[in-house]
């Protein structure tokens, strides 16, 4: 049976801490982190491992602290006008087991304030990703049309990201996927509440949200020649 992983105290943390984004702050109420962000979020990470593998034997669900499918909290500040230390969210990625040597689809589940959502897809795919997926789409419209244009998908899920204004060169203009071809992103998912985020239906949402983005996820590592 499913137990409720997050709490209002999850969301508390998150909203003090971009209020209070300091890392003197972070360290005074690190062991808050810990209690309620992260050891949670492990946890469900751990929770997710079976039923994941029964979506597909090629991704994982690592619980480790660093490392793993959990996000660090902390912001890479590097190369980012943005100096604030720590992110005012926690979100994890279960990953592709070919993940080092290819940039594959994901799955991905996300928890802040105002805006919790879990999906999955391949975010800001790099050229050659971006160009193979275009080809494969082109080549193979009734695949992709039954993985995102079923009543299933439709009900729940929409796509993210930003799409070209124009038809991207080497493609029909009047191809019957143009939409998608013109987009930057191939990622779809859906948001849900903090009242769901806190209870004992975490786990079977995310699930299912995982089952039915599964087809999508499995043409694009087609795509890449990538097992599913």
């Amino acid at each position: 049976m499913s137990h409720a992983y997050f709490s209002p105290a999850t969301f508390r943390f998150l909203k003090s801490l971009v209020r209070n984004n300091r890392r003197e702050w972070f360290h005074e109420h690190k062991d808050d982190y810990e209690c309620h962000v992260r050891d949670p979020f492990l946890q469900l990470i751990t929770d997710l491992q079976a039923p994941l593998a029964k979506i597909s034997g090629h991704y994982r669900a690592d619980p480790r602290k660093a490392g793993g499918s959990l996000f660090r909290i902390h912001r890479d500040t590097r190369f980012a006008n943005d100096k604030q230390p720590y992110k005012g969210w926690a979100s994890a990625r279960f990953f592709h087991e070919r993940r080092h040597e290819i940039q594959a689809p994901a799955f991905y589940l996300h928890i802040q304030p105002g805006e919790c959502f879990a999906g999955g897809g391949l975010w800001h795919p790099e050229p050659v990703a971006l160009k193979q997926i275009r080809a494969f789409l082109a080549d193979n419209p009734e695949a992709w049309k039954r993985a995102t244009r079923s009543k299933a998908f439709a009900d729940r899920f929409s796509f993210w990201g930003e799409s070209l204004t124009r038809p991207p060169r080497g493609f029909d203009p009047a191809h019957e996927l143009i939409d998608d071809l013109k987009r930057k992103n191939f990622a779809a998912g859906e948001n849900f509440d903090e009242a769901l985020a806190c209870s004992t239906e975490l786990l079977p949402h995310v699930v299912s949200t995982f089952k039915r983005l599964a087809p999508m996820v499995d043409y694009l590592c087609a795509a890449q020649e990538l097992e599913f």
